[in-house]
């Protein structure tokens, strides 16, 4: 680029913003220059030259790109400038104004000149806003505005390839290095859970600009931007392996000690499923940000093939079932602890099977956990009905067959008890739920199978004993159709004296 004569540069500044302003007043012209390299073009050059500019980005970008005419008039005025060796003043005021204009876009677009201290401490709703806007903003701006920007820089500067890049670096560096530090102001910010997603969002989105936001620049600027850049990048990887990390111990260190009333899904594996089914959708990213992260199980033999993404989801839901179980012990009922065990891994089971999770977890996982879950099963049968069906055996009764005394004492005692058992448990486990419908209906079918053959096959042995006798009615108060009806009550979560 030619120097400019010694002395008179405040002139030809001057001059220089003069015939900007003249060319302003200009009915030849096709846009108000000033209002132009202000933000406020025309109708944009609608070849599309930037090129992979979205529709949607055109309506938010077009008023600050430079208009086809507009820019022939530039470069009539350039290049008698450059030929007056007045390069440096001409890319002084081109960089000047150009820079504030996009400046005053990357506003528009949503991304705020804030400092890391102020990022710390708007609260997560507003950040949570300003995160997305920023994906969206960089997109526009590297494949939009800067594509753009560089294209009309191109034309107007033809005649000295020199001016061309110090302008458009003048111009755009402000403009990327407020999007480059709201990133870092991010990635070494505070990290919490509800962080992870959009981290991941912003760090996929420079992955993905990075090699056209290079492209952009040349020389020192390059070089400058790219390091930029790529240590951002990194800085955000760590967060997000820290947001990650930070994840875990939260779900170790839950510490609420509230029961839920019947047993029912806790809101801790609600949220950790809905959490971790979201990071599948970021596998990519993951596998490669996960692939040094320790992974280490107890009991790692089944995750030797996993994905470094697959390993991290198997701790997570393995420190889950943890404090699941660790959340059971709240129930002194043997039983309900097997129904909440039930309902939470069920839950679990379900969330894996009907996402990506399957993939990354395999299919033997799935039928280990359905085993466990037939396990719970056992365990609630065993815990609940063990009284119930010992009323219905003949270990214990008198062996003297007739019409003893004893062993119609025997036979009240049995039936009295067994109703008592029973209605206890039909008072008690009508206000647990199920949430399952299928796994609701297979525990009442088991009850059903284990209960009904017991007691239908005593009353029908034993009857005669009592039949004709004083309130006979009040030990034999059920027919086993009554028992099946009553039991199909059971598990549907009504409200206590409902």
């Amino acid at each position: 680029m030619a120097a400019a004569p010694p002395g008179g540069q405040e002139k030809v500044i001057a001059a220089a913003q003069h015939i900007v302003k003249s060319l302003a007043n200009s009915k030849n012209a096709a846009d108000d220059m000033i209002r132009i390299l202000s933000g406020h073009a025309g109708d944009g050059d609608e070849s599309g030259g930037a090129g992979g500019r979205a529709s949607v980005s055109d309506e938010e970008i077009s008023p600050y790109l430079i208009s086809p005419d507009t820019v022939g008039a530039l470069r009539g005025i350039a290049d008698v400038m450059l030929r007056a060796g007045y390069g440096p003043e001409l890319c002084q005021v081109y960089g000047e104004m150009r820079r504030d204009t996009l400046m005053e876009c990357l506003a528009v677009l949503g991304v705020d000149k804030m400092s890391l201290e102020e990022v710390q401490r708007v609260e997560w709703g507003v950040l949570d806003g300003k995160m997305k806007k920023w994906i969206q903003a960089l997109k526009v701006v590297v494949r939009g505005l800067l594509a753009e920007e560089r294209r009309i820089c191109n034309q107007i500067f033809a005649a000295d390839a020199e001016a061309e890049e110090d302008c458009f670096t003048e111009a755009a560096k402000g403009c990327v290095l407020q999007l480059l530090n709201f990133g870092d102001a991010i990635a070494i910010g505070k990290r919490s859970s509800e962080k992870l997603f959009r981290i991941l969002g912003m760090y996929e989105a420079l992955d993905e600009v990075l090699p056209e936001l290079e492209g952009l620049f040349s020389g020192d600027a390059r070089d400058f931007i790219k390091e930029e850049a790529v240590g951002i990048l990194m800085r955000l990887g760590d967060a997000v392996r820290g947001t990650v990390a930070e994840f875990a111990n939260a779900i170790q260190g839950e510490t609420s000690r509230r029961a839920l009333p019947g047993g029912e899904i806790h809101p801790l594996t609600r949220y950790v499923m809905n959490y971790v089914r979201l990071l599948a959708d970021y596998s990519r990213s993951l596998n490669q940000l996960l692939e040094d992260w320790d992974t280490e199980l107890e009991n790692g033999g089944d995750n030797v093939n996993m994905t470094p993404l697959g390993q991290c989801v198997l701790i997570l839901i393995t420190h889950l079932q943890a404090k699941i179980e660790e959340k059971s012990k709240l129930y002194e009922d043997e039983a309900l602890q097997n129904i909440f065990l039930m309902n939470n891994l069920l839950y679990i089971v379900q969330k894996v099977k009907d996402s990506e999770l399957k993939t990354l977890l395999g299919d033997n996982w799935i039928r280990q956990r359905r085993g466990q879950i037939r396990r719970y099963s056992t365990g609630y049968l065993r815990s609940s009905w063990t009284r119930v069906l010992a009323c219905l055996r003949d270990d214990g009764l008198p062996q003297t067959m007739g019409s003893s005394s004893a062993l119609k004492a025997s036979l009240k005692e049995r039936f009295k008890n067994f109703n008592l058992a029973f209605e206890e448990l039909y008072k008690t486990q009508t206000t647990w739920k199920v949430v399952d419908p299928q796994l609701r209906e297979e525990l009442k079918i088991s009850i059903s199978e284990k209960v009904l053959p017991a007691y239908r096959s005593f009353v029908g042995r034993f009857r005669g004993q009592l039949e004709g006798g004083r309130n006979s009615a009040r030990y034999i108060k059920y027919n086993p159709e009554d028992l099946e009806n009553q039991v199909s009550d059971f598990f549907e979560g009504r409200r206590p004296n409902a």
